[in-house]
């Protein structure tokens, strides 16, 4: 029984579903013009039309009471799972479930929430602006994938947002005759377990992903005979495998995070070369920026010169730490790549900005969120250099025991489909990647939002002064401010200027994050003043207080240009919600680090709004090849561990 049971759960558990290859040359710019606009203006009104029959059928459905709307939500769920609905029933399927919503959880969802619907049905990325009620499409979308019977998983950016959506839907999906569950860091084997057998589950990318390659050393270990704990189907956590996903933020979920690895690891046996890392630490403090190596900043990359080499090899610390256990660190290549471990970690990696100290740990602060991430960890050493940078016990070795990356767990899904409010920047790239078209929703009351042209200025102190008067001036009219920073270090010492200056003020970033919920509901208060990093740029709505409209609405001011401009058109997406009025504008330092790096000679000339345009399309080049290497490195892997060992 378990044999049988183990052939019938095997392929589910672990799809061999992919959408096609990234393309490679010429194949990639057919490839891009197949997904240009003719394409995406016929998704956008196929999605309009069955929008429109959608809305034509919820005049009836109004009329019934609940015993019959109960009746035809029965008859549609029944529909679905025969997969029988067709074009008909599917748009009768949307409003009943758009009927059901409304009587359930109090919101009726407008024409454009279900042009967005529609467009999760035909498995697109939608562009929808902050606050348009994406989480109230996700949770319709998830009750239709639902219905067929097959396993449905919405993504959110965090565990906060997956609990509170599916709490929040919850009251929906029952109505609709099915359960709803969520997976977050702190959930036990049994809650996952029990949670993965609902019929739609909110978790995040990485602890799905994660419990996938649980599951699939589970069953590497059953097909190899060996003996498991518990029979297959109690050992496995997501029996039901991987068939729909809806991903809330899409573009940060597929793009930001899409190439990075998710590895299962385990302690090492044989040597550990601490000793050998805290040597090279030291001999690096004495080397000479452009004698003993050269700094690529742009690339963020260290070269040994000759004169570097010869110092390495003449430090008799390094070649002789760690004694019977030198072996593994002791060979010329492994001591200059200990010592570039240790330049990169004092170069590069900025406390406060990439990383904070927490309980004597080094925890990684994600860029494009500016949320710890406590249970990851810079790859092939880097990790233990910034903790010995830090003075802090370097971590003990690990061994990878499974790997996949995000991009690659996500293209297992049969049915894609997203969400996000800046999607358009990332819209080749989610093609060529995931064949995932992006097709934009109109607002459903006019953007009155103001975006007004950067400020320039020649230093990060002028900057800072200048940010500090314009939330002083603001403030006195009563008119909330959101100031967002790039990194915990930048939000703190602008938090200091405004205290310095008088102006109260809350701060939200990776350190100071027990209290996000209430921060960002009293945000868009009178008067209010808010410092946050990326973190309170996505999930999150900020809410207009009583009297604030009259002043302008909403201030966002951006301190700093990301090397993404999609991550600073989130942050002014906080404001002019749903028609609301406000306004946003972008601060710019000559020694902004985007500038710094990217600009290359034309720092030299006048600085100009043209120069951080230049810069932000040279930052976003450069990522993108970042990312394309990374897939051809994760492609090729595939190819040369074509057996499940190292991988999944």
């Amino acid at each position: 029984m378990d044999a049988a049971l183990s052939a019938w759960l095997a392929p589910s558990a672990l799809s061999r579903h992919l959408s096609p290859p990234e393309p490679r040359g010429l194949d990639a710019l057919w490839t891009r013009a197949i997904g240009a606009l003719p394409r995406l203006r016929r998704h956008a009104a196929a999605m309009r039309r069955l929008a429109q029959e959608a809305r034509a059928h919820r005049a009836a459905l109004a009329t019934l009471d609940d015993p019959a709307l109960t009746a035809a939500l029965g008859e549609a769920r029944a529909s679905f799972r025969l997969m029988r609905e067709g074009r008909p029933g599917l748009a009768r399927g949307m409003a009943l479930v758009a009927e059901a919503a409304a009587r359930t959880l109090g919101l009726r969802a407008h024409h454009e929430q279900l042009i967005a619907l529609a467009g999760i049905e035909r498995g697109v990325c939608v562009e929808m602006a902050t606050g348009e009620g994406k989480s109230l499409v996700a949770a319709m979308g998830a009750v239709l994938h639902g219905w067929r019977g097959r396993a449905c998983h919405v993504f959110t950016a965090n565990d906060y947002l997956a609990q509170r959506d599916c709490q929040w839907a919850a009251p929906l999906l029952e109505r609709c005759a099915l359960s709803a569950g969520f997976v977050i860091g702190s959930s036990d084997t049994a809650a996952r377990r029990a949670a993965y057998a609902r019929g739609v589950v909110w978790t995040t990318g990485r602890e799905a992903a994660a419990d996938f390659l649980r599951d699939a050393l589970v069953l590497r270990a059953a097909r190899r005979g060996a003996a498991l704990p518990a029979p297959l189907a109690d050992s496995l956590l997501m029996p039901r495998g991987l068939h729909s996903a809806i991903i809330d933020e899409a573009d940060a979920v597929l793009i930001d995070e899409g190439v990075t690895p998710l590895i299962l690891s385990g302690p090492a046996g044989g040597p550990d070369d601490a000793e050998g890392a805290i040597a090279a630490a030291r001999l690096a403090e004495s080397l000479t920026e452009g004698q003993s190596f050269r700094v690529d900043r742009r690339r963020r990359e260290v070269t040994l010169t000759d004169p570097g080499r010869a110092a390495i090899e003449s430090n008799p610390a390094i070649a002789g730490a760690g004694g019977e256990d030198a072996g593994r660190w002791a060979s010329r290549r492994r001591r200059e790549e200990l010592v570039i471990l240790a330049l990169r970690a004092r170069l590069f990696m900025q406390r406060g900005r990439d990383y904070v100290v927490q309980d004597g740990r080094v925890v990684i602060v994600d860029e494009f969120t500016g949320r710890t991430m406590p249970d990851r960890t810079w790859r092939d050493g880097l990790h233990r250099a910034v903790e010995i940078k830090e003075g802090l016990a370097p971590r003990p070795p690990t061994t990878t025991h499974a790997r996949i990356s995000f991009q690659r767990f996500f293209r297992l899904y049969q049915r894609l489909s997203g969400m996000s409010g800046t999607a358009r920047e990332a819209a080749a790239e989610l093609w060529s990647v995931y064949r995932l078209p992006v097709v934009r929703v109109p607002t459903h009351a006019p953007m009155i939002r103001r975006t007004d042209p950067p400020r320039l200025f020649p230093s990060a102190e002028a900057k800072r002064r200048a940010i500090v008067a314009e939330a002083a001036r603001e403030q006195t009219r009563g008119r909330p401010v959101l100031i967002g920073t790039r990194s915990v270090d930048a939000s703190e010492r602008l938090s200091a200027a405004l205290a310095d200056a008088g102006v109260a003020h809350a701060v939200l970033n990776a350190v100071r994050h027990a209290e996000e919920a209430r921060i960002v509901a009293q945000a868009g208060e009178q008067g209010r003043g808010t410092v946050a990093t990326n973190m309170a740029g996505r999930g999150t709505d900020i809410r207009l207080g009583q009297g604030v409209a009259p002043t302008g609405g909403l201030r966002v001011i951006a301190s700093e240009p990301h090397e993404a401009r999609r991550i600073d058109r989130q942050l002014f997406g906080r404001a002019g919600r749903q028609g609301e009025p406000g306004s946003a504008v972008l601060y710019c330092a000559r020694d902004d680090d985007l500038l710094v790096r990217f600009a290359g000679v034309w720092r030299l000339i006048p600085f100009t709004r043209w120069t951080v345009s230049a810069a932000a399309r040279r930052a976003e080049r450069s990522a993108a090849r970042a990312r394309a290497g990374v897939r051809r490195q994760d492609d090729w892997l595939d190819e040369a561990l074509g057996f499940s060992g190292d991988r999944w």
